[in-house]
């Protein structure tokens, strides 16, 4: 599932071809994805004007000056096709523009979804309150880290993926921010030290940086709207690269599995505590 790296991308390839635009037609080739597609969503955004691309946490967000904004979840298999030769089968919402730009929104497993709320309610929508900080964001800094793991018994790992305490955050990048830390995953909150604090703090924001940089991350479906592949990938220091030798001391890279999902880690680099 793309992660924040991946739908920054993601925002930022549709930036040049929807800012400013009008959308002169909307369609939507099928009812529901995850869920029931907004009633009226292509008559409520057919005539608008785009005013605004951004991004909270996982979700991309698209402001009009009708009002509303449209929330994007690329699910496990979203992507945004720019200027399709032909549609696909997959390309379930269709958005035209009046420079004659085509964007499909195209979700294979369909656990995507797109919602169109009034952009003054926008905070208070379910899918955006109770977001905790933007770890790109001014919110972001030491005393933040110091009260999401002070006196927690989750492991350090679970605390990232909190959205409720901080935004955006996904198994990739957690692990790579751990590794970095020197944290072991399973290393309850209340344990962090100080001194990994102070390494993990500059850590979260440097690997989200340059996966931005590289597109995100490409390991199944993520693509950006022109199509370009993500390539941070290629520069995992320890996800998904179980039984290699880590870049820093050689041991092999370990996994176990966290609440359902796999966590990698150098076993030397980041001992548990």
């Amino acid at each position: 599932m793309p992660e924040l790296p991946e739908v920054e991308t993601v925002m930022r390839g549709l930036a040049p071809v929807w800012d400013g635009q009008r959308f002169s037609r909307v369609v939507a080739n099928r009812p529901d994805l995850r869920r029931p597609l907004p009633e009226g969503l292509g008559q409520r955004l057919t005539g608008a004007t785009v005013v605004r691309l951004a991004r909270r946490a996982k979700y991309g967000l698209v402001e009009t000056d009708r009002g509303d904004t449209l929330i994007i979840h690329l699910g496990m298999s979203g992507r945004m096709r720019v200027d399709p030769g032909e549609l696909l089968k997959h390309d379930h919402v269709v958005f035209e523009t009046g420079n004659g730009r085509v964007v499909a929104f195209n979700d294979a497993r369909r656990f995507g979804s797109l919602d169109l709320v009034a952009t003054a309610d926008l905070a208070a929508h379910p899918l955006i309150a109770g977001i905790g900080p933007e770890p790109l964001g001014p919110d972001y800094g030491l005393p933040l880290l110091r009260a999401i793991f002070a006196d927690r018994l989750a492991p350090a790992k679970a605390i990232l993926l909190d959205q409720r305490l901080i935004a955006g955050l996904g198994n990739i990048y957690v692990c790579e921010a751990l590794f970095r830390a020197g944290i072991h995953p399973e290393t309850p909150g209340g344990q962090v030290t100080a001194r990994q604090l102070k390494r993990l703090l500059p850590a979260i924001p440097a690997v989200l940086t340059e996966a931005i940089a590289a597109g995100g991350s490409t390991l199944r479906d993520h693509a950006a709207p022109d199509g370009t592949l993500g390539y941070f990938q290629k520069d995992f220091a320890v996800y998904g690269r179980e039984g290699e030798g880590c870049a820093v001391c050689a041991t092999p890279v370990a996994r176990i599995v966290q609440s359902g999902r796999s966590s990698f880690f150098c076993p030397a680099c980041q001992p548990p505590a």
